[in-house]
């Protein structure tokens, strides 16, 4: 990266050759019943060193993009060891899952609480196996050299305000931009954000193909929109300083930077080549109408971390506290009221832009900096505090390409 040279890290060799930034022990449970049994056993290693993280779907009957999340969850190279927990009547099995990350040569367990013989039983039986993994993990790990054009990074907004689209969102870009010229790759989602620009959209299409993609993937959005009454702004952003949902789409969309976009991503599906991409969660028009989309902040951080994101930026204005699963996230936020107020939560300030004390690259120089110190160990606000939440909702989207079962 021409002008500012980057240290090379330690990261963790996955059999099938990616590399991740974490080596996580991730419990999975795969119905709303063994949620409680799975996320005891997490809890009990949280003053450890034992890195543990808990998610799961709450739905008992079947649905296919709940499925897909959860494999790219246990495949994602951040994930070292995989440990199943059900309650055995489920539509998703454990142990299927636990194959799948064992194929994937993960460290795998999984397990019943109905055969377990209940709730004690199974925690105690969990604990010991995340331990089992843990020493697995320890002795079969092996470590490599990993550079900034192998991350994989992805950014969303939450809780906008008037900074949002003059700095926080517009420095993430600078450094996308950057990521993308050092042969990396950037993720950016929310394409119910980018009411009113379709045309500007189209015009960073790297190819015909991908505006044709782009072009489907806005269209689908404003229908839906349009059929839920819905927008993607809210009190809080007109709290804000916000006035219209072109003017927030503005600024959300600051944060893809300027470089061509390569294409659409759908949930769960991973880059098929470095450069900056979309991700669009939108359902996917279905007879029963089911499935939001970004019904949180939430969901649309595990979306990007099911396409394969080592790291993600969540850009807020007036502040939030939420973190992800799997993969560190960094907060940034571009009102220095915000930071000062929340300056537990939020990890990056980029007023200085507005106030002419620094420049956008100068903060994005900075930003790149706070990055490559998070994938060398050093944890986030977030981590440290242990905010890893995730959601894995019902939703219908058929599959695309590289978005496999």
């Amino acid at each position: 990266m021409s002008g500012n040279p980057i240290s090379a890290w330690r990261g963790y060799l996955r059999q099938n050759g990616s590399k991740g930034i974490r080596n996580k022990i991730l419990v999975m449970y795969t119905v709303e019943c063994a949620s409680f049994v799975a996320k005891e056993i997490g809890s009990s290693f949280r003053n450890s060193e034992i890195d543990v993280d808990v998610v799961g779907f709450a739905g008992c009957t079947d649905n296919e993009y709940a499925l897909r999340m959860m494999i790219a969850l246990l495949r994602h190279p951040n994930v070292g060891a995989v440990l199943t927990v059900g309650l055995g009547c489920e539509y998703l099995q454990g142990r299927k899952l636990a194959e799948i990350a064992r194929q994937e040569g993960k460290p795998a367990d999984w397990m019943l609480i109905q055969d377990r013989g209940g709730t004690l039983n199974t925690i105690e039986a969990g604990k010991d196996a995340v331990r089992k993994l843990h020493d697995q993990l320890q002795r079969e790990t092996v470590m490599t050299e990993m550079n900034i054009h192998e991350l994989i990074v992805g950014a969303e907004c939450g809780g906008s305000d008037y900074t949002s689209g003059l700095s926080g969102n517009v420095v993430v870009g600078r450094l996308f931009d950057k990521l993308v010229e050092a042969g990396g790759t950037a993720i950016f989602e929310e394409i119910v954000e980018a009411i009113g620009l379709k045309e500007i959209m189209l015009g960073r299409a790297a190819n015909e193909s991908a505006r044709a993609d782009l072009g489907a993937a806005y269209d689908k959005m404003l229908d839906y929109c349009k059929s839920v009454r819905q927008y993607s702004v809210s009190p809080g952003n007109f709290a804000g300083g916000l006035t219209t949902i072109e003017e927030k789409s503005m600024g959300a969309f600051a944060k893809s930077g300027t470089k061509p976009i390569e294409g659409v991503l759908r949930v769960s599906q991973t880059p098929p080549n470095p450069g900056l991409w979309l991700l669009d969660s939108t359902p996917d028009p279905y007879f029963m109408g089911f499935g939001y989309t970004n019904p949180n902040d939430s969901e649309g951080l595990m979306d990007l971390v099911c396409s394969g994101c080592h790291l993600l930026f969540l850009v807020t204005g007036r502040g939030t506290v939420v973190g992800s699963a799997v993969s560190p996230v960094i907060k940034v936020t571009g009102n220095e009221n915000t930071f000062r107020r929340m300056s537990g939560d939020l990890d990056f300030c980029s007023g200085a832009a507005l106030t002419g004390e620094k420049t956008m690259d100068e903060l994005a120089a900075e930003l790149l900096g706070l990055v490559v110190q998070a994938c060398q160990g050093q944890l986030t606000k977030a981590e440290l505090l242990n905010h890893k939440e995730y959601f894995i909702p019902y939703k219908y989207q058929s599959t695309g390409k590289n978005c496999e079962v």
